[in-house]
């Protein structure tokens, strides 16, 4: 690492919201081609941090220095050509196109009562395409989705060709392709001359993968600073986020990853007799499953999937969680060996669950399967009533649905919703239960 000059010097900061500390003591120091990620649980003062070095938010004691200058001395305008923000969420108060929205990163470069040059449009073009959302330049800034609003930021933020760039949270809102896509640009951006990135974040498997160092807050405090490899630990995540994980090592980096546990004190949920709930059968595929399952998984359910094609994200999600489930070569129609152990499945099942995946030929069976179910025990769409729109079969798949509904089963809007039913529901007197099958040929390997 360069012996240049630090970009961002951080001593003794301290800020205080009334009676309450939000960031306590920190001393922190960043140079040219550095990628820093902070981490730790909500509350922890990650944000408190990066709003007092833009100075949002006032210092109660400490200094804070940018470029060697003192944080004081800046004006606003100046601050702005060294520092860019981009902040966990923003919402725009007008329908501005998106081309103009990112113009407003040009504010500190464009003199008073002057319009943008040729320069200022050049960057916006430049970093649009970066993002690839210059096809939408001309579209208002409320017509795209969350995960796009997102890109138009990091586009806004990256013309202001501000050495520093910090964020916030920036991967919240963007799917894991667009999250490793906009880490690999930041960690491409920082290694240009006298660069650097700030970020918050909360996974620390991006943290450990893309960030040079990893600053951990805990209560307000800098609890550990360094490498990656250096600082993540079971004990560290104990201590701070009070999750017991494995720490493994890829063997392609050696870097860390984390494979977080369920705390021992949680138990599954049981019904009024003592009975375990579940196992709970849940049909997904092309990722459409895997937000539930999680959910249901750390509430403690039981669970088991099917059928999954090999190599899809909801399959994976299964695997990590060592769950029983029916699985298909990707690509191809759900065969009769998968059919019969997803039957075994279905039939072990307290409940059933519907995600809101795309139906086509291939996988039409996964519904055919459950309308035997229906009325036998409590089965749950998930948003069920855009099946139209995902539905490719010519309608059978819409009529599946609307066959099942009208034989009881339930169409639920959120996970928070599918988790009050099922533990409401499976007190209901719906036919005998019996013991989870689990096939050695539908188990994951």
């Amino acid at each position: 690492m360069t012996e240049s000059k630090p970009l961002l010097e951080v001593a003794g900061l301290t800020v205080r919201y009334g009676p309450r500390t939000g960031v306590q003591n920190v001393t922190l120091s960043i140079r040219p081609g550095e990628l820093v990620a902070l981490a730790g649980p909500n509350g922890a003062g990650k944000t408190t941090f990066v709003r007092a070095v833009l100075g949002l938010v006032p210092a109660a004691e400490g200094r804070i220095s940018i470029q060697g200058t003192p944080l004081s001395e800046l004006s606003f305008r100046e601050r702005a050509r060294r520092m860019a923000w981009l902040p966990q969420e923003e919402q725009p108060q007008e329908n501005v196109p998106i081309l103009d929205y990112v113009l407003f990163g040009r504010y500190a470069h464009v003199p008073p009562f002057y319009s943008e040059g040729s320069r200022d449009f050049a960057r916006a073009e430049e970093a649009l395409r970066s993002v690839d959302l210059w096809d939408r330049r001309d579209s208002g800034i409320w017509e795209v989705s969350g995960g796009e609003r997102q890109r138009v930021l990091l586009a806004r933020a990256l013309t202001q060709d501000a050495p520093i760039l910090l964020l916030d949270e920036p991967t919240s809102h963007l799917d894991i392709a667009h999250q490793l896509e906009l880490l690999d640009r930041l960690k491409r951006w920082r290694q240009g001359a006298d660069r650097c990135v700030v970020t918050a974040l909360h996974d620390l498997n991006l943290a450990t993968r893309y960030a040079d160092r990893v600053v951990v807050f805990s209560r307000g405090r800098l609890v550990e600073d360094g490498p990656p490899n250096e600082v993540l630990s079971a004990a560290l995540l104990r201590s701070v986020w009070n999750v017991d994980a494995e720490i493994r090592r890829d063997a392609r980096t050696g870097l860390p990853y984390i494979i977080p546990m369920i705390p021992h004190h949680l138990e599954a949920p049981r019904g009024a007799s003592g009975r375990l709930l579940g196992p709970i059968h849940v049909v997904g595929g092309g990722g459409a499953a895997s937000a539930c399952l999680r959910a249901l998984h750390e509430e403690g359910f039981l669970l088991t999937a099917g059928v999954l094609a090999l190599l899809d994200t909801d399959t994976q999600t299964a695997e990590e969680m060592g769950l029983p489930m029916a699985v298909e070569a990707p690509f191809s129609p759900i065969g009769e060996e998968a059919r019969q152990e997803n039957r075994q499945l279905l039939a072990a099942a307290q409940a059933i669950v519907l995600a809101p995946f795309a139906v086509g030929p291939a996988n039409l069976a996964n519904l055919e399967e459950v309308l035997p179910f229906a009325g036998q025990c409590p089965v749950y769409f998930l948003d069920g009533a855009s099946l139209e729109q995902r539905d490719f079969t010519d309608g059978q798949a819409t009529r599946v649905r609307d066959r099942m509904l009208a034989a009881g089963a339930k169409d639920l809007e959120s996970v928070s919703e599918l988790t009050e039913r099922l533990r409401a529901d499976l007190g209901r007197p719906y036919r005998a239960l019996g013991n989870p099958a689990t096939p050695a040929s539908a188990s994951p390997s």
